[in-house]
């Protein structure tokens, strides 16, 4: 698996993203989004997109969600695998007598992914383009490339052979491309970003938020918490631990403590004579994967402010027994050159 993580990060690699796709089209489509929508819809051009956050009224989280511009009066929303529907509910919930469609599509997206994979796929884009797909620059945390978006007969999944890929184009698997992903620290829906998050909890304001347009739904909290400088209880970070013998392999759900352990959190006591210790948690692992590019255990976890990042942790099971093993948290957005540190 490391031959495909090195190339969808230096090299050339193509892999099948599970995204649901919706259009919403219609007269009013643009000013009734411009209202739902944390991104300035009306400064996009046809063919542009941005990500933007769909919100409920209390500023809550429904859907981290990536947004183009088809044309005039029509638009492609796309987000996460699994949660087009809840975009779609929470978007039809005010739309009353707006002239809006909103209509799911049976589309896929086809992620290519690497520093030369821009030239190495640049046939094969043309091609898809010309033929229907979405052509979508993709850039996060310095882990580059396109999405390629449309119908699933034509948008098929490389790792099968049903797509002919350029000789330069590595086709990748699901667990490389989490492994990127993780070891990139972008947050996922239904991991990262569930409907309690807070994006600024998540570090997505700056890449979600346009300021300088009119008011949406959801936007008093977003804008009360940038005015206090985005000071929230908790924060996105990467955990990293390392392969040494006896260190944990990190797992979702793995908690996250700060200071010295207990007295009786000792790994020399036999696990069934151990007691439940008190060791205050300061945050819990959401993703976690082994980097190939990191040599270690890699996870992301929301973290208490008040633990400071970079720096030392410790990490347990979840569950209160066994002791606690060395870690380090990392914060986020980290530097492309730091990705393979």
């Amino acid at each position: 698996m490391s031959d495909q993580v090195t190339a969808l990060r230096t090299g050339a690699g193509a892999f099948l993203l599970p995204r649901d796709v919706v259009k919403v089209s219609g007269p009013d489509a643009e000013t009734y989004l411009q209202g739902q929508l944390s991104q300035d819809i009306t400064a996009l051009a046809v063919g542009e997109s941005a990500d933007s956050l769909l919100l409920q009224p209390d500023g809550k989280l429904s859907a981290l969600m990536r947004i183009t511009r088809v044309d005039g009066q029509g638009f492609l929303l796309d987000t996460d695998a699994g949660f087009g529907t809840v975009m779609i509910e929470r978007l039809k919930k005010f739309l009353l007598r707006s002239k809006v469609e909103i209509e799911r599509l049976e589309w896929r997206c086809l992620a290519l992914r690497g520093n030369d994979v821009t030239g190495a796929a640049a046939g094969l884009m043309t091609v898809l383009s010309e033929t229907g797909a979405v052509i979508v620059p993709y850039s996060w945390n310095g882990w580059t490339g396109v999405d390629v978006l449309g119908p699933k007969d034509l948008v098929l999944d490389p790792t099968s052979g049903g797509i002919d890929l350029p000789s330069g184009v590595t086709p990748c698997g699901a667990e490389a491309a989490e492994e990127c992903r993780v070891v990139s620290g972008i947050p996922a829906m239904g991991a990262e970003l569930t409907d309690k998050t807070i994006a600024a909890e998540a570090g997505l304001v700056e890449r979600t938020v346009s300021f300088t347009k009119g008011c949406y739904t959801g936007q008093e909290l977003v804008a009360r918490l940038d005015s206090r400088g985005n000071n929230v209880p908790r924060r996105l970070v990467k955990v990293v631990a390392g392969a040494d013998p006896g260190a944990i392999s990190l797992q979702t759900g793995m908690t996250l403590h700060a200071g010295e352990p207990p007295v009786a959190d000792s790994g020399d006591v036999p696990l069934e004579q151990r007691e439940v210790v008190v060791d205050k948690v300061v945050g819990t692992v959401t993703s976690a994967v082994w980097s190939s590019e990191r040599a270690a255990w890699v996870g992301l976890a929301y973290l208490h402010r008040t633990v400071d990042a970079p720096g030392p942790i410790r990490l347990r099971s979840g569950d209160g027994l066994g002791g606690s093993h060395d870690g380090a948290v990392e914060t986020l957005p980290l530097p492309a050159a730091s990705l393979s540190a």
